[in-house]
């Protein structure tokens, strides 16, 4: 293989880092991942360490290097992509008075509701895109702004965590539009920050970084950092956009008719215009891509954790019986799913653990288990949490269509890829085509065709469709159309209806967990 061909995506997650090497025909090479922990001092406070995060790049990248076996020579660039919402307070000196506060932080309820309610929120979500929520950090710099004044004003700027590891690279406070457009800051339309969002906060341009396209080139590392990850200091780095984004061009989904739909710990569905839109109800978000692609779609908080929490709590059995088949305990907990048929006999499942994104934004959402009966089984549970998830994300899928017309397939990510039998409910869910692509790291392969396209090595983003590798196609069954629209309607119905008993018992359970702390 020639010299220097090769490309790096280096994915900065919610629970890990993960950097991948491909060749620049787009075939996995090698990753290697770093986690790290969530931490939550307080009730719906969500926060991380900045600095082992950017230890987790740093090693992340070195390691993968190593594990590739290549000269750092060989790479042609490196290309970032990074969850979104995330906030961290600094002072002039660059040094961290707050740990990052992520978008699953909800500490910033009460003010998201006022921004929304009293403060003209729906107008300033119409020219930002982004979903008054308390994961924005609009809400996170309005909470500061009332509750943690010392910070407030000690801080010299509110930056991301990607623009924490490119100011200790590069000594210079820069975040692209992507992230810029995740802020509930950023107009679209202008492509910088937007005044009224800017005076409702009470801040400047001044203490924010400096917008810059997602196709942007840095060079001249910090020789520290470039030393210790044996990468020459002029490496070409892409600022690179977010993982939602970035995932859609992983995956192929950047032309009209294709939807990307991605579930991990959570979940979003997504679709790419080539110019911006929000939803005049507020249902879906609208980041960018680059200055003629943008992403619009909707996020859910309740993916796989979901899966997880009931293994966690409920299937010791499926934990024992995975031990003994030397198999993935997940793996067991879906074969149990596989034997019940579509619906789950009628047991419906609310996903919202966590509360909930799209559409609703609704942070006070709880779970519900609707309809079980003395003949439901574990298994039945099982699939249901499996369906739940899905109309979760087919609710977002509607608004979607209803914005970017109608989708002729789907194309999935992260986790819950692996599985057939869920693949086949979503297939069946949306009545659609569902193709799973070779590579399941689609934000970070998305970086890496990003970074090649900023390098002149693609002359189109479209033409990355070429490099995409199908590894196989589901065909929904007809046959499950009838009962999955019926359980939806059913689903839809009772999402709305007891919106006012969410807010209630989430309350009740606020006032208990703080009684507890106490």
């Amino acid at each position: 293989m020639p010299e220097k061909s090769f490309v790096m995506g280096v994915d900065i997650g919610t629970t890990s880092t993960k950097a991948t090497i491909f060749t620049t025909e787009s075939h996995f090479v090698a990753s290697h991942t770093i986690e790290y922990p969530l931490f939550h001092p307080k009730t719906d406070y969500a926060e991380q360490d900045p600095n082992q995060i950017y230890q987790a790049v740093l090693d992340s990248i070195k390691l993968v290097i190593q594990r590739a076996k290549l000269h750092s020579s060989q790479l042609l660039g490196i290309g970032f992509s990074s969850a979104m919402h995330s906030v961290i307070a600094v002072d002039v000196d660059g040094h961290c008075l707050t740990n990052s506060i992520t978008w699953a932080d909800n500490r910033s309820n009460e003010y998201a509701k006022r921004i929304k309610e009293e403060w003209n929120g729906h107008d300033i979500y119409l020219r930002t895109g982004t979903p008054i929520h308390p994961m924005s950090p609009l809400s996170k710099l309005m909470w500061f702004k009332e509750e943690a004044q010392e910070i407030f004003q000690k801080a010299s700027k509110f930056i991301s965590i990607k623009e924490f590891v490119i100011w200790k690279w590069f000594n210079q406070y820069l975040v692209d539009y992507s992230i810029a457009s995740a802020t509930g800051l950023f107009n679209l339309k202008a492509l910088d920050w937007d005044q009224e969002a800017l005076d409702l906060i009470g801040i400047s341009k001044e203490r924010l970084s400096k917008p810059v396209p997602t196709t942007t080139i840095l060079k001249e590392m910090d020789v520290k950092a470039a030393t210790y990850m044996n990468v020459p200091v002029d490496i070409p780095v892409v600022i690179g956009a977010s993982d939602g984004v970035l995932a859609n061009l992983g995956v192929g989904a950047i032309e009209p008719g294709k939807v990307a739909l991605t579930i991990g710990t959570s979940g979003a569905i997504r679709a790419v215009v080539n110019q911006p839109i929000t939803d005049p109800t507020g249902r879906t978000f609208c980041y960018a891509l680059t200055e003629n692609h943008w992403v619009i779609g909707g996020p859910m908080n309740n993916g796989g954790i979901a899966l997880r929490w009931f293994k966690d709590q409920f299937s010791m059995t499926e934990v024992e019986m995975a031990k003994d088949r030397n198999k993935d305990v997940y793996d067991i907990m879906i074969e149990q799913a596989e034997k019940v048929q579509a619906g789950s006999n009628g047991l419906l499942f609310l996903p919202y653990l966590s509360g909930e994104r799209a559409p609703s934004w609704n942070a006070n959402a709880r779970g519900v288990f609707f309809g079980m009966s003395i003949t439901h089984q574990r298994q039945h549970f099982i699939r249901a949490i499996l369906e739940g998830v899905i109309f979760g994300v087919y609710s977002i899928g509607k608004a979607l269509n209803e914005l970017a017309g109608p989708a002729s397939e789907i194309r999935v990510s992260g986790g819950f890829a692996r599985s057939e039998v869920w693949r086949q409910i979503t297939a069946d869910i949306f009545q659609q085509k569902v193709i799973v692509p070779e590579s399941h790291e689609s934000s970070g392969l998305g970086a890496a065709i990003l970074t090649m396209y900023a390098l002149g090595l693609l002359t189109s983003l479209e033409e990355s469709k070429h490099m995409i590798h199908v590894l196989n196609e589901q065909l929904p069954n007809r046959d499950h159309a009838d009962v999955y629209q019926e359980l939806y309607q059913l689903f839809s119905t009772l999402s709305v209806q007891l919106n006012e008993s969410f807010d209630q018992i989430s309350e009740l359970q606020r006032k208990s967990f703080n009684k507890f702390e106490e």
